[in-house]
């Protein structure tokens, strides 16, 4: 039975922001007196900046400190940022190292329940009952995203279905058979599920599901308006990233959907010039940097994440907001000078009935010049070579190059021609 004191508010949530600043103060002056003390590679790091915990008696002074990157991380794979003895790690997880070493990231058993509590903080501003039931579509393993839930939604009190990715037939199965209420999804496997359902002839919408809680992968506003109508859910947006925590650094409350909250008690943000690195003021965009301020294992300080967001004020909560990201500096494409970010295309693809929101941008090079194709999805019953979607390309071709301002290639294909992910949806191939 679901603990119901876990669905109400914690005093920190509502706290004013005069006691939300002072508690952070005093976190953070903790944590940074742990990782000079503990961890060498924090040490070193603060030594040849030429500062000391002494040197923060304000928020403010946190700017002085260096910033942290996933090369420091790599520098010293696997576990020479942590700040505890190896014995009193109760787990690893990584990042999947896709561009050479993984980033390797160790939790106390105090780090895991503070995981745990801030996922479950998550799933009930997405809007969770007692009694329901989470089916948990992240992969589970070196990956944050299955256990990060699982244990979150436990927290709760809630059923967990810890199915993982993949298997996407047997996903419907169980979602018809069992009755779930929440999934927790990337968005992108989210789209592949509501195909499966229509393939066996059932309406997306007729599902158990009232709430989607997807993360792992920027997606639009757009997206989420098409994944609501097609689902009948709510849609929230759930953030994280292993090297701060895993899911549940920040999400978005149910009741404004207006950008993830950011649980600030144990993340502090700030948003830097992403080319000089200086602090911007809230409400600028540029690049999310985050402090923990609760970790043992492996505390974070200054980490730039490549997310490009602003902060906003709190809304539903004392804690201030994030604009939901659609773009990171690294999915950044620069095609003829011009910046390009795959949401800006996909949401142009939303506003075009006759194509699937599955797609790739391609990237190649002839000569001194780089060429952009966009592979994108006919809707079932579209066939790439009739003149509805032949005319749609050439829409699409001219919106893009209207409103992002590059010239590109529509290559459309059937159904199933776009490569369906379980996991982050791969959305950038570069074949230069």
């Amino acid at each position: 039975m679901s603990n119901l004191k876990a669905f109400a508010l914690e005093p920190i949530e509502k706290a004013s922001i005069d006691e939300l600043r002072a508690l952070q103060l005093k976190r953070l002056q903790a944590t940074l007196v742990h990782a000079y003390a503990h961890s060498p590679a924090y040490r070193a790091k603060f030594d040849a900046a030429g500062v000391h915990p002494d040197d923060c008696r304000s928020l403010a002074d946190l700017a002085r400190f260096p910033l942290t990157s996933k090369k420091d991380l790599r520098e010293h794979y696997p576990f020479g940022m942590f700040a505890v003895p190896r014995s009193s790690v109760v787990r690893i997880h990584a990042s999947s190292g896709t561009t050479g070493k993984p980033t390797v990231v160790g939790y106390t058993a105090r780090d895991i329940d503070t995981w745990a509590t801030v996922v479950a903080r998550s799933i009930r501003a997405s809007g969770a009952r007692p009694g329901d039931m989470v089916h948990v579509s992240y992969g589970y393993g070196l990956f944050t995203g299955g256990l990060g839930a699982h244990y979150g939604a436990e927290k709760l009190g809630l059923t967990v279905v810890p199915f993982g990715g993949g298997q996407t037939e047997r996903q419907v199965q169980l979602i018809q058979d069992f009755q779930p209420d929440i999934i927790m999804v990337t968005p992108s496997y989210m789209l592949a599920i509501a195909d499966e359902f229509e393939r066996h002839g059932i309406d997306p919408a007729s599902s158990s599901l009232r709430i989607g809680i997807f993360g792992a992968e920027p997606w639009t506003n757009d997206m989420r308006l098409a994944i609501e109508q097609r689902m009948g859910i709510d849609a929230v947006d759930i953030y994280g990233l292993s090297e701060v925590m895993g899911p549940g650094v920040a999400n978005e409350c149910i009741e404004t959907k207006d950008g993830p909250t950011i649980w600030e008690d144990h993340f502090y943000p700030e948003i830097i010039d992403p080319h000089t690195g200086e602090p911007l003021p809230d409400g600028e965009l540029g690049e999310l940097v985050f402090t923990s301020l609760t970790k043992e294992a492996l505390p974070i300080i200054r980490y730039r994440t490549r997310d490009l967001t602003r902060l906003l004020p709190g809304t539903a909560r004392t804690m201030r907001r994030m604009e939901k990201i659609t773009g990171r500096s690294d999915d950044m494409m620069i095609i003829r000078g011009v910046n390009v970010f795959p949401t800006q295309i996909e949401e142009l693809i939303l506003k075009r009935a006759e194509l699937a929101p599955h797609y790739q941008c391609i990237l190649t090079r002839e000569g001194p010049m780089d060429n952009l194709t966009v592979a994108v999805e006919t809707r079932p019953g579209v066939s790439p070579e009739s003149l509805e979607a032949r005319a749609s390309a050439q829409l699409l071709r001219h919106e893009i190059k209207v409103y992002v301002g590059s010239s590109v290639q529509i290559d459309l294909r059937p159904e199933g021609g776009i490569e369906r992910s379980v996991g982050k949806a791969r959305r950038v191939v570069d074949q230069r």
